[in-house]
């Protein structure tokens, strides 16, 4: 662990991109476990791709919900679902990037009470490789974050949902003193980078994927193998197997809203009801 955790602290857990059904049934079952073993006062989960590996569902993000996530943010595949438009006004715990233009449904941004004080949860998608090609997510998290401390708001995590691991780390150091933690999603693969930084700022490169843990990025392996050797269109049916939770774990000083402990969270889960059948390798 990064820092000292001290009595006072708001302890927040976040776990990253939740794959397929392995990955989204081993959240729901554990979640409300974890919570109580960890200290765990607010819990939040990146769910885009949780409906069979592309974007996330109604009813999906009510269970993610009801089993004790607080906030659920979404990503790239956020519009995959087509019935996840018109869910987005009536729920605004569910997030999509805040650098979609104006208009767009849903909230980028939520800022929920807590024992501990406000807290608010906001998510951005980068720029760099990424699709479709957005707003300047800088310049959106910027407005965004001014507006929320002017408010009074000092407990603030952002997920940033991007593929280079540049963009990510700039955009920690950009909000840093600003942003309680800045954690990136979206590669599936956990970084080892977990910091605070001088401004008292929590980061972490990527918190990595609940998804099957013999995989490739929660795929079957064969299917994505037999792609880079054939160069041929094929599915990447969702893996079996056991499965692996990675995130994080922040602790927030609830006064001045700075992050004063940080670690990697990671828990192989090997169960019969967190698994499904093996899939196919070829087309």
């Amino acid at each position: 662990m990064t820092g000292k955790r001290n009595m006072n602290s708001l302890r927040i857990l976040f776990l990253g991109d939740v794959v397929g059904e392995p990955g989204r049934t081993a959240v729901m079952k554990l979640l409300p476990e974890l919570k109580k073993e960890l200290g765990v006062g607010f819990a939040i989960v990146n769910g885009e791709n949780a409906a069979g590996g592309r974007g996330i569902t109604p009813k999906l993000c009510i269970d993610l919900l009801r089993a004790g996530a607080a906030v659920v943010t979404t990503g790239d595949h956020v519009w995959d679902q087509k019935e996840i438009v018109d869910y987005f006004p009536t729920e605004p715990r569910l997030l999509r990037p805040i650098n979609y233009p104006e208009g767009t449904p849903g909230a980028g941004s939520v800022v929920l009470d807590t024992a501990a004080g406000r807290v608010a949860v906001l998510q951005a998608q980068g720029r760099s490789f990424m699709q479709p090609p957005l707003e300047n997510p800088f310049l959106a998290l910027d407005e965004a974050i001014d507006r929320l401390r002017a408010g009074g708001v000092r407990m603030i995590f952002v997920d940033f949902h991007a593929e280079t691991t540049s963009e990510k780390i700039a955009m920690g150091r950009a909000l840093d003193g600003r942003a309680s933690v800045v954690v990136g999603t979206h590669t599936h693969v956990q970084t080892a980078d977990e910091r605070i930084f001088p401004g008292g700022t929590g980061f972490l490169t990527d918190a990595g994927m609940c998804g099957p843990d013999d995989s490739v990025l929660g795929r079957a392996v064969e299917s994505v193998v037999w792609r880079f050797r054939a160069s041929m269109p094929t599915r990447f049916p969702i893996a079996g197997g056991p499965v692996r939770l990675c995130g994080v774990i922040a602790d927030l000083d609830p006064e001045s809203g700075r992050c004063v402990a940080i670690e990697r969270f990671q828990r192989l889960v090997i169960e019969d009801d967190a698994n499904v059948p093996p899939a196919p390798g070829k087309p």
